[in-house]
C-alpha cells in the first residue's frame, strides 16, 4: 500500500499526521519511533538509498512494483510461453528483463505484453495529453489505457491490473499532492490492488485517497470534490468494504451511492446501472433476497436494452437474478430451472464476449451454474 502507516511501529498517519525523515521522507508518527528505526530498524543503513530513489513514497512505489510485476509474469507464464510483445515485439523486455503477461479478454496470439510496456503507452498517451491542452474528455479516455487493452478494449484483471496499478502510481506519485494526475494514480492503484485481491491495502489506499479529495475540496478546488468523483469513490470504497466483510458499512455506501447516481445521471445510465449491479450482487450475498429481485426487476431489463446482452454489466445483473431466483427460500421447481436457464444463456454470451479465463467467465458464471444445477438436481429428486 501507499506509506499511511508509522514505519517503526505501523501506528495509522493517513496522509498528513506525524514526522518525517529529514533526508528521505519516512515516515513516523514521533521523534521516539523515527529514533529507534534509525538505531535498531536499519534505518541509517536504507536513508541514502531512499533518498537517491527519490523519497520514501517513491521507493516503496518502485519496489512494490517491481514485486508485483514478478508475480504478474510467473502467473501468466504458462499462457505466455513462446510468444512476444505486441508493443516491442521481444520476448523478454529490453530494459527489465521482464517476462510477459496478458490479463485482458485477447484471444490467440493477441495481448501479450510487458507491464513495463503497457505502462510506457499509456504513460505517452497522457503525456501527449497535457502538452497538446486536450480537455478532460480526451485525456480520460488516455487514462484508461492503464488499466484498460488496447486490443480488446476489456479492462485488465487480476495480478496484471495490480502490476498496472503499481506502475501507474509508480510513474506519478513524485508530483505534488494537488496534481490531478496523481490523484488520479491513486484510484488506478486502489483498484489495482483489489483487482489482485489485496483487499486491506485496498482499503487503506481507497480511504487515503477519500481523506485527501475532501481536504482539497475543502480548500475550493471543484475537480478534488465533485460529485461524480466522490460517488464513484465511495463506491470503490464500498466494494473493499465487502471483501473485508465490513457488510453493514458496504450495503450502506452502496445504497447511498445507487441513489446518488439515479439522481445525477437516471436510471438508465451506464453508471448508475453498474452501480446497481454491485448493490444486487451484495443483497443477494447477504440473502436479502426479495430486495434484489425488486431491484434487479426494474434495472436487468433497461441494461439489456441500453448496452445490449453482450455488455459486462447486464452479464453480471442477469447472473444475480439468476442467484435471486435459485438461493430464495421458497424458490420453486419453476424458479430453478428459470435461474439454470438464465445462467446458462448469460454464460455463454460472456464466454463469447470476455473468454473463458475472464473472472466474470471462471469465477463467477461457472461456479453459479454449478451451483444452481446442483440445486435443480436436488429440488428434481
Amino acid at each position: 500500500m501507499i506509506l499511511t502507516q508509522c514505519a517503526a511501529c505501523a501506528a495509522p498517519l493517513g496522509l498528513s499526521l506525524g514526522k518525517k525523515c529529514g533526508r528521505c521522507s519516512t515516515r513516523y508518527c514521533g521523534p521516539e519511533c523515527q529514533k529507534k528505526s534509525w538505531e535498531e530498524g536499519g534505518h541509517d543503513k536504507l536513508c541514502k538509498k531512499i533518498k537517491k530513489a527519490g523519497g520514501a513514497e517513491q521507493y516503496n512505489a518502485n519496489k512494490k512494483h517491481a514485486e508485483a510485476v514478478a508475480v504478474a509474469v510467473e502467473k501468466c507464464a504458462d499462457d505466455t510461453k513462446g510468444q512476444t510483445c505486441f508493443i516491442c515485439t521481444q520476448a523478454l523486455h529490453w530494459k527489465t528483463k521482464e517476462g510477459l503477461v496478458r490479463g485482458c479478454s485477447c484471444r490467440g496470439t493477441a495481448g501479450f505484453a510487458h507491464v513495463s510496456c503497457l505502462a510506457e503507452q499509456a504513460k505517452i498517451l497522457v503525456a501527449e495529453a497535457e502538452e497538446n491542452n486536450l480537455d478532460w474528455k480526451a485525456k480520460s479516455l488516455r487514462w484508461k489505457r492503464w488499466h484498460t487493452c488496447g486490443l480488446c478494449e476489456q479492462d485488465y484483471h487480476g495480478v496484471v491490473r495490480g502490476a498496472l496499478g503499481w506502475a501507474c502510481w509508480k510513474t506519478y506519485v513524485g508530483r505534488p499532492e494537488t496534481d490531478v494526475d496523481r490523484g488520479m494514480a491513486m484510484g488506478v492503484l486502489a483498484n489495482g490492488l483489489a483487482s489482485a485481491d489485496h483487499h486491506e491495502d485496498a482499503v487503506s489506499v481507497y480511504e487515503a485517497e477519500l481523506s485527501m479529495r475532501q481536504r482539497l475540496g475543502a480548500c475550493g478546488s471543484a475537480f478534488w470534490a465533485s460529485e461524480y468523483t466522490m460517488l464513484t469513490l465511495y463506491s470503490n470504497l464500498a466494494r473493499a468494504y465487502q471483501r473485508v466483510e465490513r457488510f453493514d458499512e458496504s450495503l450502506r455506501m452502496r445504497r447511498d451511492v445507487y441513489s446518488g447516481f439515479s439522481k445525477l445521471y437516471g436510471e438508465q445510465h451506464g453508471d448508475t446501472l453498474t452501480v446497481a449491479s454491485n448493490l444486487a450482487n451484495l443483497l443477494v450475498d447477504l440473502g436479502r433476497i426479495e430486495e434484489a429481485k425488486a431491484l434487479l426487476r426494474k434495472t436487468t431489463p433497461v441494461a439489456r436494452r441500453v448496452l445490449g446482452d453482450g455488455h459486462d454489466i447486464t452479464l453480471k445483473l442477469r447472473r444475480a437474478y439468476a442467484m435471486a431466483l435459485y438461493r430464495a427460500d421458497g424458490a420453486t421447481l419453476d424458479d430453478i430451472r428459470e435461474a439454470v436457464t438464465t445462467l446458462e444463456d448469460a454464460e455463454r454470451i460472456a464466454r463469447r464476449v470476455l473468454g473463458g479465463a475472464h473472472p466474470v467467465v471462471a469465477g463467477g458464471f461457472e461456479a453459479s451454474l454449478q451451483e444452481a444445477r446442483a440445486v435443480l438436481r436436488a429440488r428434481s429428486a
